[in-house]
């Protein structure tokens, strides 16, 4: 049997230790503010923003809520992001995303001040990660990177395969192996022969969002194996990119979905926001 990489238990004890620094900087005066920007009503982006707002009052973050309704122009949210920017009090700025299409996603991330950047994906940010300067990490791939150090697996001298490259998972992650002294492959749907690519994999990092695209045939005997997916079947259960039930068997350790990466999410994002304040 595969060691189950347990994401609640995980953020959990980062939770617990951003309680503590927020307690401390409490201590000597100092709050915490973390504004959340949500324009629209999508569904899931509610439920993200609401699971947010829970970790924030948790671990001692004020947050401040901004639901804007769907027809916002782009202007109208530059300008609240502008106020944000200049309030001393605010020390995170964080847009959920997706937004509508009639706002540039990729303007309003450079609207924000790179300081209050808590989600990571400020150019500035990014550039920081790119050449090793100290930055914010965007949240899911610094999650993985703590639930791999915590779960007790080397990173260094192993062969690391990410799969996929976004910019807020893919490319960020492959960048935070590599930091980890990992020898990294990203494959994407231009990869030729991927099953011959991901099965060199010590660490497979599978964040595609296609479905159970992963099967046994796709990964080496005793790799572990960290899934970024989350969907719902045709029975309407949660599964994520990997077909865990026919993976588990070959792999030496492997993320569940649900209760993997997503719950590591937040708490880095609370990390974050704890960080801010320097």
């Amino acid at each position: 049997m595969p060691q189950i990489i347990d994401g609640k238990s995980i953020s959990a004890q980062i939770k617990e230790e951003v309680k503590e620094k927020i307690s401390a900087l409490k201590a000597q005066g100092k709050t915490v503010t973390l504004a959340v920007i949500q324009v629209g009503a999508d569904p899931a982006s509610s439920v993200y923003v609401g699971n947010k707002k829970k970790a924030c009052a948790y671990v001692g973050i004020e947050s401040l809520a901004y639901e804007l309704p769907e027809e916002t122009t782009q202007e109208e949210l530059l300008s609240l992001i502008g106020n944000l920017n200049r309030k001393e009090e605010v020390n995170g700025i964080l847009v959920q995303l997706p937004l509508p299409k009639h706002i540039d996603e990729d303007a309003v991330i450079r609207a924000i001040d790179a300081g209050k950047d808590v989600d990571g994906f400020h150019p500035q940010s990014v550039g920081a990660l790119c050449i090793g300067q100290p930055g914010f990490v965007s949240c899911t791939p610094a999650g993985i990177i703590e639930l791999l150090k915590r779960s007790g697996v080397e990173i260094a001298g192993k062969e690391c395969v990410v799969v996929g490259r976004s910019n807020i998972v893919g490319k960020p992650m492959a960048l935070l192996l590599l930091r980890e002294n990992g020898t990294v492959t990203v494959a994407h749907s231009k990869t030729a022969d991927l099953k011959e690519v991901t099965k060199r994999a010590d660490i497979l990092i599978v964040a595609v969002g296609k479905p159970k695209m992963i099967t046994r045939d796709y990964v080496k005997e005793g790799a572990v194996v960290i899934d970024v997916g989350i969907h719902r079947n045709e029975n309407n259960k949660l599964c994520g990119d990997v077909d865990y039930d026919d993976v588990a068997p070959v792999c030496s350790a492997i993320t569940p979905v649900p209760g993997g990466v997503g719950p590591m999410t937040i708490a880095m994002l609370m990390y974050n926001c704890a960080e801010a304040v320097k």
